[in-house]
């Protein structure tokens, strides 16, 4: 028999080792599941994690597409992370999401056919603002009447998602699309257009703005007031409020930081990427994000590289179903099992295992 004993401090060899027994375990795991399936394991993970970087096939389209899809999981990602790392739960990052581009594609739209200079730098505030407000509904719900921010934040994804259809159905829908849904494509403003900053790389503003939350978030972690009360705010409840700092001050500052991130990285996305907003225009990179960020451990680095290892597993998982015949769910529930072992793997970083000795009787 075996039990888990409380380990003084958390083992550090442990925490760094836990997200790469995770995604080793996922491989194993993934290949049984796609041999169950019909198909060659070894093939199948090869799709996923080789051939969109190497293979002289798909890799022209495929390096590009990596910084397109890593650059939202990594803003939103971001935000997250500073929330979980004090203990707040938001878990409504996708409804922050779509409400950023909401507001942001509106903005344009309304100004259409402005095509000023200042038209985009508009868009983008206001899809801070969408995402930021939205953000705000949990977070004043949790510090005045004390309600579930998990609840409440992933409810709130639901109403967003019904917000959207209303908008690409209703006031935001293309007057020239002859009745189809969805608004005029950004491609068609020349001032609202996010398209590569360098061609063939997948480079665009979303992913600078990725780049720059990851390093700004390093300095406020590790040399900033702030991101030391967050830290023991969520180590340490009791400790943090016997220091001075304010737990309903945090809890809104959290949910402002991830709400701004998650509705820029919204704005992004659908003057980039998606073109146009639509009713389809959510696509799970705020759930997906909440992976990334405990894959790359709360750590703004870590969650740079969790974020490219995941858009890798978006481009091989898209190709593995064109090439293989795989079908979505069997990916979809490939990229869940990442944060499954790493949850599993992560009681070590804790508890220690060990060997329970039978009672004299």
């Amino acid at each position: 028999m075996f039990r888990l004993e409380k380990r003084p401090v958390p083992s550090k060899a442990w925490t760094i080792a836990t997200p790469l027994l995770a995604v080793l375990a996922t491989m194993i795991a993934g290949g049984i599941m796609f041999a169950l399936l019909g198909n060659d394991p070894v093939v199948a993970i090869r799709t996923i994690f080789w051939d969109p970087l190497f293979s002289e096939q798909f890799a022209a389209y495929s390096r590009p597409q990596l910084l397109v899809k890593a650059g939202p999981l990594i803003l939103i990602a971001i935000g997250l992370s500073l929330g979980f790392r004090a203990g707040i739960w938001n878990i409504g990052a996708e409804g922050q999401y779509i409400m950023g581009a909401i507001f942001g594609a509106a903005v344009g739209l309304a100004l259409y056919p402005a095509d000023g200079w200042y038209v985009f730098p508009l868009m983008v505030i206001a899809g801070a603002a969408g995402g930021f407000l939205w953000a705000m509904i949990p977070a004043i719900l949790r510090t005045r009447f004390n309600t579930n921010e998990i609840l409440v934040s992933l409810l709130l994804v639901y109403v967003a998602e019904h917000i959207l259809s209303a908008m690409s159905f209703g006031l935001l829908r293309n007057p020239d699309g002859h009745g189809f849904p969805g608004s005029r494509s950004f491609n068609e403003i020349a001032a609202t257009t996010n398209s590569e900053l360098i061609a063939n790389t997948g480079m665009h503003w979303g992913v600078v703005a990725a780049f720059i939350a990851v390093i700004y978030t390093y300095i406020l972690l590790t040399r900033h007031l702030l991101g030391y009360q967050i830290t023991l705010a969520g180590q340490s409840p009791r400790a943090a409020r016997f220091g001075g700092v304010n737990p309903n001050a945090l809890i809104v500052l959290c949910f402002a930081f991830a709400g701004v991130l998650a509705g820029v990285a919204g704005l992004f996305e659908v003057t980039g990427p998606a073109k146009q907003l639509t009713e389809n225009f959510g696509q799970g990179y705020g759930y997906t994000a909440i992976i990334v960020a405990f894959l790359g451990r709360l750590h703004p680095v870590g969650i740079l590289l969790a974020g490219l290892l995941m858009a890798l597993t978006y481009i091989g998982g898209d190709l593995a179903q064109l090439m293989l015949g795989l079908p979505a769910p069997a990916i979809q529930a490939f990229q869940g099992m990442m944060l499954f072992f790493l949850l599993a793997f992560d009681v070590l970083t804790n508890f220690r295992i060990r060997l329970k000795k039978r009672e004299a009787v």
